[in-house]
C-alpha cells in the first residue's frame, strides 16, 4: 500500500456563472441559457437571486486558511454576462470570508459579443487581471457550424475593446476539430489569434459529448469532422505555428507568453486543493473531490441544506482519495506540463519502488523520442510527438503502478 499524506490549506478558488446568450451545440458543462435580452428585468432578477444563493454558500463554507486567496478564477456559463456589481458582491464575499492577496490572479472567462472596452475597465477596477476571451475560431461559417452565439464581427470588436480597456493579460481560446474545420481554415485562425497579440492562448479539441447535438449529429473521426490524422496534423501545426510566434507550449492545451503562464490552472495541474462554488463546480478540499449538482433546482435545495446544517467542508463525509489516486493524478497532471514530472517528488511522496516503476515505463518511451529528461529524475512528454500520445503513455504508466486485482 502506498504511503499518505495530509492536505494543505487551499488559497484558490472556482466560481461558476452559469449564464449564457444559448447553449452551444457541443456543450454539456451546466448552463442556464438566458437568451439575447440578457439586460431584461426577469433575467437579471435571475442573476441577481443566484448570486445571492452563491454568497450563502460561500459563506457557509468554511475550510482552514493560512494565507489569503492567491487565485480566483470566474468559469461558466458566460461569466462576462454578469453585472460589476453583482461581480463586486461575489469578490467581496470572497474578501470577508477567506481574503484576497493584493496581486492575487482574478481570472474571468468572457464571450465576444457580451462586453465592449467599458465593460472590461469596470471588471478590472474590480481586481479582475486577466480575461479569457472564448473565439474558438475566426470563420463565420465554423461559428454557425457549432452554435456558437456571437458573429465574427463580434469578435474583432472583442480584440479591439480588450486592447482599448488596456487588458494586462488575456487568453484567446481556439477550438480544433470543429466540423467543416480544413488544415488551411486552421492555419488561418492560428494567423489571426498570433495578430490579435494575446498573451496566452489555449487550443482545445472539440470533444464530442453524450447529450448534446454535436453528440447526436456526429462520430469522433468521421466526416464532417476531422479525421483523427488530419486532427494530429492540426495538432503538431498549433504547436509549431504558435512556438515559433513565441509562446511557450507548457501543458498540452495551452500557451503562454514569458510570464503569462495561467496560474489559477496550475493549482489544478500541480494537484494542489482549490476552493469551488456554484452549480455543478466541483471542489478538491482536504484529498476530497466533490461536485455540486448540475441542476438550478437541486443546487438550490443541497445549498439550503448545507446552510442549515451549518455549513462547513463541502463533501468531507466522503472517503478521502487513496495514496493510488493521489498518485495517478500526479502523473496524469504533470506529465501534461511541459515541466513534466520530477521522479524526485514521486519518490518522497509514495516511496522508491513507485518512483522506481514509474522511471521504467517512462524510459521505454524515451528511445522512440516520446518522453525526453535534462537529468535521470525529471521526465517529460516530448512537444508535439509526445503530448499527441500522451494518454496512450499516461495509460502505459497506470497500468504498471495500479496494484492488481
Amino acid at each position: 500500500m502506498l504511503s499518505t499524506d495530509s492536505s494543505p490549506a487551499a488559497s484558490s478558488a472556482y466560481v461558476h456563472l452559469p449564464f449564457c446568450k444559448r447553449r452551444c451545440y457541443y456543450c454539456d458543462f451546466p448552463v442556464s441559457v438566458v437568451g439575447a435580452n440578457h439586460s431584461g428585468q426577469v433575467v437579471q432578477d435571475g442573476m441577481q437571486a443566484y448570486v445571492d444563493l452563491l454568497c450563502h454558500e460561500i459563506k457557509a463554507t468554511h475550510e482552514m486558511h493560512t494565507q489569503p486567496l492567491q487565485t480566483i478564477f470566474f468559469g461558466g456559463g458566460t461569466p462576462s454576462l454578469i453585472p460589476p456589481h453583482m461581480l463586486q458582491q461575489i469578490l467581496a464575499t470572497l474578501a470577508q470570508c477567506f481574503g484576497i492577496a493584493l496581486n492575487a490572479e482574478i481570472s474571468m472567462e468572457a464571450d465576444p459579443g457580451t462586453f465592449d472596452a467599458a465593460r472590461l475597465r469596470d471588471y478590472m477596477a474590480l481586481g479582475v487581471k486577466r480575461f479569457s476571451v472564448g473565439v474558438q475560431a475566426f470563420q463565420e461559417d465554423l461559428l454557425k457550424a457549432c452554435g456558437r452565439s456571437h458573429t465574427l464581427a463580434d469578435v474583432h470588436e472583442a480584440i479591439a475593446a480588450v486592447h482599448e480597456a488596456g487588458v494586462p493579460a488575456w487568453s484567446l481560446d481556439l477550438m480544433s476539430g470543429l466540423p467543416f474545420l480544413t488544415p488551411e481554415l486552421w492555419q488561418q485562425s492560428l494567423k489571426e489569434a498570433i495578430a490579435a497579440e494575446p498573451s496566452h492562448i489555449s487550443v482545445y479539441d472539440l470533444q464530442v459529448e453524450d447529450k448534446t447535438p454535436f453528440g447526436r449529429w456526429y462520430k469522433p473521426g468521421a466526416s464532417p469532422l476531422p479525421s483523427d490524422s488530419t486532427a494530429a496534423n492540426m495538432y503538431q501545426a498549433a504547436s509549431q505555428t504558435l512556438r515559433h510566434a513565441g509562446f511557450e507550449h507548457y501543458e498540452v492545451s495551452n500557451y503562454a507568453k514569458p510570464g503569462f503562464r495561467c496560474q489559477h490552472n496550475l493549482v489544478y495541474w500541480h494537484g494542489a486543493p482549490f476552493l469551488a462554488f456554484g452549480l455543478g463546480a466541483a471542489s478538491y478540499l482536504r484529498s476530497r473531490r466533490f461536485s455540486r449538482p448540475r441542476k438550478m433546482a437541486a443546487y438550490t435545495a443541497w445549498v439550503d441544506g448545507f446552510c442549515a446544517a451549518g455549513g462547513g467542508v463541502p463533501g468531507l463525509e466522503l472517503p478521502a482519495e487513496s495514496a493510488e489516486d493521489r498518485l495517478l493524478d500526479m502523473v496524469m497532471l504533470r506529465l501534461r506540463l511541459a515541466d513534466g514530472l520530477d521522479l524526485r517528488q514521486v519518490e518522497d511522496t509514495f516511496g522508491r519502488a513507485t518512483a522506481a516503476d514509474v522511471r521504467r515505463v517512462l524510459q521505454r518511451h524515451v528511445s522512440t523520442g516520446l518522453v525526453t529528461h535534462n537529468d535521470t529524475n525529471v521526465m517529460r512528454l516530448s512537444d508535439p510527438a509526445g503530448f499527441l500520445v500522451s494518454n496512450d503513455i499516461i495509460s502505459d504508466v497506470f497500468a504498471a503502478v495500479m496494484p492488481d486485482e
